[in-house]
Protein backbone atom coordinates (compact mmCIF):
# COMPACT_ATOMS: atom_id res chain seq x y z
CA UNK A 1 0.00 0.00 0.00
CA UNK A 2 1.26 3.37 -0.68
CA UNK A 3 1.91 6.12 2.48
CA UNK A 4 -0.95 8.31 2.93
CA UNK A 5 0.20 11.82 3.91
CA UNK A 6 -1.81 14.45 4.62
CA UNK A 7 -1.25 17.95 3.87
CA UNK A 8 -2.16 20.71 5.82
CA UNK A 9 -1.86 23.92 3.73
CA UNK A 10 -3.88 27.00 3.60
CA UNK A 11 -1.85 28.26 0.68
CA UNK A 12 -3.79 26.98 -2.60
CA UNK A 13 -0.66 26.91 -5.32
CA UNK A 14 1.61 25.70 -2.78
CA UNK A 15 -1.10 23.22 -1.51
CA UNK A 16 -1.38 21.48 -4.68
CA UNK A 17 2.52 21.46 -5.88
CA UNK A 18 3.14 19.45 -2.77
CA UNK A 19 0.18 16.88 -3.66
CA UNK A 20 0.91 16.23 -7.23
CA UNK A 21 4.59 15.89 -6.42
CA UNK A 22 4.11 13.71 -3.26
CA UNK A 23 1.83 11.67 -5.46
CA UNK A 24 4.71 11.68 -8.23
CA UNK A 25 6.72 10.45 -5.86
CA UNK A 26 4.63 7.26 -5.22
CA UNK A 27 2.60 8.60 -2.08
CA UNK A 28 -1.17 8.95 -1.79
CA UNK A 29 -1.98 12.22 -0.56
CA UNK A 30 -5.47 13.93 1.34
CA UNK A 31 -5.19 17.58 1.26
CA UNK A 32 -6.36 19.54 3.88
CA UNK A 33 -6.77 23.81 4.12
CA UNK A 34 -7.38 24.71 7.93
CA UNK A 35 -7.05 22.55 11.53
CA UNK A 36 -11.04 21.44 11.50
CA UNK A 37 -10.99 19.86 8.01
CA UNK A 38 -7.14 18.35 9.15
CA UNK A 39 -8.80 16.84 12.12
CA UNK A 40 -12.17 15.33 10.64
CA UNK A 41 -9.57 14.07 7.83
CA UNK A 42 -7.70 11.98 10.51
CA UNK A 43 -10.55 10.75 12.35
CA UNK A 44 -11.89 9.54 9.01
CA UNK A 45 -8.41 7.76 8.00
CA UNK A 46 -5.08 8.41 9.84
CA UNK A 47 -2.54 8.96 7.66
CA UNK A 48 0.88 7.39 8.11
CA UNK A 49 2.24 10.96 7.77
CA UNK A 50 1.29 14.94 8.28
CA UNK A 51 2.84 17.75 6.34
CA UNK A 52 1.54 20.72 8.80
CA UNK A 53 2.16 24.31 7.67
CA UNK A 54 2.75 26.76 10.92
CA UNK A 55 0.74 29.15 10.13
CA UNK A 56 -3.21 28.15 9.44
CA UNK A 57 -6.17 30.11 9.59
CA UNK A 58 -8.78 30.13 12.72
CA UNK A 59 -5.89 27.53 14.35
CA UNK A 60 -2.37 27.08 13.96
CA UNK A 61 -0.52 24.15 12.69
CA UNK A 62 1.18 24.42 16.00
CA UNK A 63 -1.60 24.35 18.40
CA UNK A 64 -2.84 21.10 16.24
CA UNK A 65 0.05 19.36 16.72
CA UNK A 66 -0.21 19.58 20.35
CA UNK A 67 -3.58 18.55 20.07
CA UNK A 68 -3.05 15.31 17.82
CA UNK A 69 0.10 14.69 20.69
CA UNK A 70 -2.30 14.83 23.08
CA UNK A 71 -4.73 12.05 21.74
CA UNK A 72 -3.69 8.41 22.52
CA UNK A 73 -4.83 7.52 18.95
CA UNK A 74 -2.97 10.29 17.20
CA UNK A 75 -0.19 10.37 19.98
CA UNK A 76 2.80 9.16 17.48
CA UNK A 77 1.63 10.32 14.59
CA UNK A 78 4.34 11.64 12.48
CA UNK A 79 4.30 15.37 11.90
CA UNK A 80 6.53 17.44 9.95
CA UNK A 81 5.74 21.29 10.64
CA UNK A 82 6.31 23.98 7.38
CA UNK A 83 7.09 27.35 8.11
CA UNK A 84 8.45 30.38 6.95
CA UNK A 85 10.23 30.63 10.91
CA UNK A 86 13.51 30.85 10.09
CA UNK A 87 14.79 31.48 13.73
CA UNK A 88 16.55 28.34 15.90
CA UNK A 89 14.30 29.28 19.15
CA UNK A 90 11.50 28.98 16.42
CA UNK A 91 12.43 25.49 15.09
CA UNK A 92 13.16 24.25 18.44
CA UNK A 93 9.47 25.44 19.79
CA UNK A 94 8.54 23.75 16.68
CA UNK A 95 10.08 20.26 17.65
CA UNK A 96 9.09 20.50 21.71
CA UNK A 97 5.66 20.75 21.09
CA UNK A 98 6.42 17.06 19.21
CA UNK A 99 6.56 17.53 15.51
CA UNK A 100 9.38 14.74 14.19
CA UNK A 101 10.56 17.19 11.80
CA UNK A 102 10.66 20.59 10.75
CA UNK A 103 11.34 22.47 6.97
CA UNK A 104 11.69 25.79 6.51
CA UNK A 105 10.15 28.07 3.42
CA UNK A 106 11.32 28.36 0.43
CA UNK A 107 12.14 24.52 0.95
CA UNK A 108 13.26 22.05 -2.09
CA UNK A 109 10.65 19.63 -3.14
CA UNK A 110 13.31 16.69 -3.45
CA UNK A 111 14.65 18.01 0.05
CA UNK A 112 11.13 17.93 1.34
CA UNK A 113 10.33 14.23 0.18
CA UNK A 114 13.79 13.04 1.41
CA UNK A 115 12.70 14.67 4.58
CA UNK A 116 9.04 12.46 4.27
CA UNK A 117 10.84 8.94 3.55
CA UNK A 118 13.36 9.50 6.21
CA UNK A 119 10.88 10.23 9.18
CA UNK A 120 8.83 7.35 8.01
CA UNK A 121 11.64 5.04 7.50
CA UNK A 122 12.08 5.47 11.22
CA UNK A 123 8.87 5.92 12.48
CA UNK A 124 7.81 3.36 10.40
CA UNK A 125 10.28 0.67 9.54
CA UNK A 126 7.58 -1.56 7.71
CA UNK A 127 8.42 0.93 4.78
CA UNK A 128 11.58 0.79 4.55
CA UNK A 129 11.78 -3.16 4.08
CA UNK A 130 10.73 -5.42 1.25
CA UNK A 131 10.11 -7.78 4.10
CA UNK A 132 7.21 -7.71 6.58
CA UNK A 133 7.25 -9.77 9.68
CA UNK A 134 4.62 -10.50 12.38
CA UNK A 135 5.28 -13.54 14.96
CA UNK A 136 6.17 -16.86 12.49
CA UNK A 137 4.46 -14.83 9.46
CA UNK A 138 6.30 -13.47 6.98
CA UNK A 139 5.34 -11.48 3.71
CA UNK A 140 8.05 -10.50 0.88
CA UNK A 141 7.13 -7.74 -1.06
CA UNK A 142 9.31 -7.94 -4.05
CA UNK A 143 8.90 -12.06 -4.36
CA UNK A 144 5.14 -11.26 -3.80
CA UNK A 145 5.09 -14.14 -1.56
CA UNK A 146 3.56 -14.90 1.67
CA UNK A 147 5.08 -17.62 4.13
CA UNK A 148 3.82 -18.88 7.88
CA UNK A 149 6.61 -20.63 10.55
CA UNK A 150 8.11 -21.79 6.82
CA UNK A 151 4.90 -22.89 4.85
CA UNK A 152 4.08 -20.92 1.59
CA UNK A 153 0.78 -19.16 1.77
CA UNK A 154 -1.01 -18.84 -1.28
CA UNK A 155 -2.90 -15.86 -1.74
CA UNK A 156 -5.41 -14.00 -4.06
CA UNK A 157 -3.69 -10.05 -5.55
CA UNK A 158 -7.16 -8.90 -3.60
CA UNK A 159 -5.87 -11.33 0.01
CA UNK A 160 -2.43 -10.06 -0.52
CA UNK A 161 -3.16 -6.46 -0.68
CA UNK A 162 -5.52 -6.43 2.32
CA UNK A 163 -2.86 -8.84 4.53
CA UNK A 164 -0.32 -5.94 3.16
CA UNK A 165 -2.22 -3.37 5.08
CA UNK A 166 -2.67 -4.99 8.05
CA UNK A 167 0.69 -5.92 8.60
CA UNK A 168 2.32 -2.69 7.66
CA UNK A 169 0.69 -1.48 10.70
CA UNK A 170 0.60 -4.08 13.72
CA UNK A 171 -2.01 -3.73 16.24
CA UNK A 172 -3.86 -0.74 14.34
CA UNK A 173 -7.51 -1.47 13.98
CA UNK A 174 -8.99 -0.47 10.47
CA UNK A 175 -12.47 -0.05 9.81
CA UNK A 176 -14.04 -2.23 7.30
CA UNK A 177 -14.74 1.23 5.32
CA UNK A 178 -10.72 2.39 5.84
CA UNK A 179 -10.02 -1.07 4.22
CA UNK A 180 -12.29 -1.03 1.14
CA UNK A 181 -10.55 2.12 0.34
CA UNK A 182 -6.96 1.79 0.95
CA UNK A 183 -7.52 -2.22 -0.66
CA UNK A 184 -10.16 -2.22 -3.11
CA UNK A 185 -10.58 1.84 -3.42
CA UNK A 186 -12.76 4.28 -3.02
CA UNK A 187 -13.87 4.37 -7.00
CA UNK A 188 -14.90 0.74 -6.78
CA UNK A 189 -18.52 -0.33 -6.26
CA UNK A 190 -17.82 -3.30 -3.21
CA UNK A 191 -20.10 -4.26 -0.26
CA UNK A 192 -18.86 -3.76 3.21
CA UNK A 193 -19.29 -7.61 3.42
CA UNK A 194 -16.55 -8.06 0.79
CA UNK A 195 -14.07 -7.37 3.56
CA UNK A 196 -15.77 -9.96 5.66
CA UNK A 197 -15.73 -12.43 3.38
CA UNK A 198 -11.92 -11.48 2.18
CA UNK A 199 -11.06 -11.63 5.68
CA UNK A 200 -12.43 -15.22 6.39
CA UNK A 201 -10.58 -16.44 3.31
CA UNK A 202 -7.47 -14.83 4.44
CA UNK A 203 -8.21 -16.12 8.12
CA UNK A 204 -8.18 -20.52 6.29
CA UNK A 205 -5.10 -19.58 4.07
CA UNK A 206 -3.23 -18.41 6.83
CA UNK A 207 -4.11 -21.08 9.23
CA UNK A 208 -4.44 -24.27 7.28
CA UNK A 209 -2.13 -25.93 9.50
CA UNK A 210 -4.03 -25.39 13.08
CA UNK A 211 -1.57 -22.22 13.72
CA UNK A 212 -2.67 -19.50 15.85
CA UNK A 213 -5.03 -16.75 14.60
CA UNK A 214 -3.01 -13.86 13.92
CA UNK A 215 -6.12 -11.71 12.13
CA UNK A 216 -7.96 -9.61 15.14
CA UNK A 217 -11.70 -8.84 14.72
CA UNK A 218 -13.23 -5.44 16.78
CA UNK A 219 -17.05 -6.29 17.19
CA UNK A 220 -18.76 -3.47 14.85
CA UNK A 221 -15.34 -1.81 14.63
CA UNK A 222 -13.16 -3.46 12.08
CA UNK A 223 -9.66 -5.91 11.68
CA UNK A 224 -6.17 -5.85 13.16
CA UNK A 225 -3.16 -7.91 12.73
CA UNK A 226 -2.97 -9.15 16.45
CA UNK A 227 -1.04 -11.61 19.05
CA UNK A 228 -4.43 -14.02 19.58
CA UNK A 229 -6.54 -12.08 22.10
CA UNK A 230 -10.04 -13.00 21.56
CA UNK A 231 -12.39 -16.15 21.76
CA UNK A 232 -12.77 -18.17 18.35
CA UNK A 233 -16.75 -17.12 18.68
CA UNK A 234 -15.96 -13.44 17.62
CA UNK A 235 -14.22 -14.28 14.49
CA UNK A 236 -16.45 -13.61 11.50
Amino acid sequence: MKPLILVVEDEAALQQLLAYNLERAGFAVEQAYDADEARTLIAEQTPDLVLLDWMLPYMSGLELCRQLRRQPATANLPIIMLTARVEERDRLHGLDTGADDYVTKPFSIDELIARVRAVLRRIRPAFASEVLRFADLDMDLAAHRVSRGGREVHLSPTEFRLLRQLLESPGRVFSRNQLLDLVWGRDQDVELRTVDATIRRLRRALNAHGEPDLLRTVRATGYAVDYPTVPVSDHV
